[in-house]
């Protein structure tokens, strides 16, 4: 796979925190035959979660989480790289980021323990071009 880098849009969904609210719109999502790139889940409050769903075809998601009724916030940009891990593959993506003077304000990611990862960037949606232009996306 070497290395890539690409715009993906995102949408959230603020959830009350209890088990099971994550499997419900996931599993909605799959019924709708809505595939998912990325997915995260973080605290936003004492007693609510906010869903961040990257879906590989927002303009459909769009669609479809509205014809079921789905409240979604969105769509919304971020920087999503996949690649072969290696040792400073994120150090690079950062400081080509840096040298641009864009600031990264949050990001996610893993690898998969057989040599590739992906990772998930944030960054203001003013400095979204600027971004995109230093990694050259």
């Amino acid at each position: 796979m070497a290395f890539s880098i690409r715009g993906v849009e995102y949408f959230y969904a603020a959830v009350e925190d209890v088990p099971g609210e994550a499997y419900k719109l996931l599993s909605r999502l799959a019924e709708l035959g809505l595939n998912m790139l990325a997915f995260t889940a973080v605290p936003v409050g004492p007693m609510r979660t906010q869903l961040t769903l990257f879906p590989e075809d927002p303009l459909r998601m769009a669609s479809e989480a509205k014809k079921a009724g789905l409240v979604l916030d969105g769509p919304y940009r971020a920087l999503l790289a996949q690649g072969d891990d290696r040792l400073g593959a994120l150090a690079e993506v950062h400081e080509k980021l840096y040298k641009a003077n864009v600031n990264v304000y949050a990001s996610n990611g893993v690898t998969d323990g057989k040599g590739s990862f992906g990772y998930v960037l944030y960054v203001r949606s003013e400095e979204f071009e600027r971004a995109a232009k230093a990694l050259e996306v």
